[in-house]
């Protein structure tokens, strides 16, 4: 199975690198897409010579995964893994997702919480809500609904690259359960972001993450 790893990057010159190395010691195809960031990051890809693109605007977090699917299906990639370029996705699991999606499952998320008890903070509180309304619409309770690391077999990767009007992760992940793809959560445990400052650090980009995908999982998908 020909497996590429998706990274969507913003402004992530110093986390990239460090992933990418021990990506490259797990021997897996990569793509990192570079989001029109705003720091050093075309300048150090270069120069480090990470297989990158660099998008002339800022696309926006669905918009760039779904370039990474489009180049999955372009040059005949039979899964993909998308994982997030701050470094909090560990690349030790993804052999864990491929062995799902090997299993015959369609789409395997990474969950913080699938054998671990999600805590009672006002943190969570947005993924609780989530949580919640992807059942209501669902019938499915998922763990961790806003995790960025997911694996994806080649029926979704052609689906997502043609027809991905999504905002996130949780509009995404309540599309492909009613359309009856196969899913599943695994547990991985996520590191800390080392450097830069994470886009839910602001409390007002928080609350309008979790207003759009409340209105797109219930009135959208």
């Amino acid at each position: 199975m020909r497996t590429l790893i998706i990274i969507p990057a913003y402004n992530e010159a110093e986390n990239v690198p460090e992933l990418i190395k021990n990506i490259q010691k797990l021997n897996y195809d990569y793509l990192v897409i570079n989001d029109c960031s705003q720091d050093e990051s075309a300048k150090i890809y270069n120069c480090l010579k990470i297989n990158h693109l660099d998008l002339s605007i800022n696309l926006g977090l669905a918009a760039v995964t779904q370039v990474g699917f489009k180049y999955a299906i372009e040059y005949d990639y039979d899964s993909v893994i998308v994982v997030d370029g701050d470094g909090q996705h560990p690349p030790k699991y993804i052999q864990t997702l491929l062995d799902k999606l090997n299993e015959g499952y369609d789409y395997v998320l990474g969950s913080r919480f699938k054998d671990i008890g999600k805590p009672w903070s006002l943190r969570m509180l947005g993924s609780r809500i989530l949580s919640f309304i992807i059942y209501l619409k669902t019938g499915r309770m998922i763990t961790d609904p806003t995790s960025g690391m997911r694996a994806m077999g080649k029926e979704v990767i052609r689906e997502f690259s043609e027809n991905l009007n999504f905002i996130a992760e949780p509009d995404a992940l309540t599309y492909i359960l009613r359309r009856r793809y196969k899913v599943e959560e695994v547990q991985v445990n996520m590191d800390n972001r080392e450097n830069g400052e994470s886009y839910f650090s602001n409390p007002l980009r928080s609350i309008k993450f979790m207003f759009n995908s409340i209105i797109s999982i219930l009135f959208l998908q």
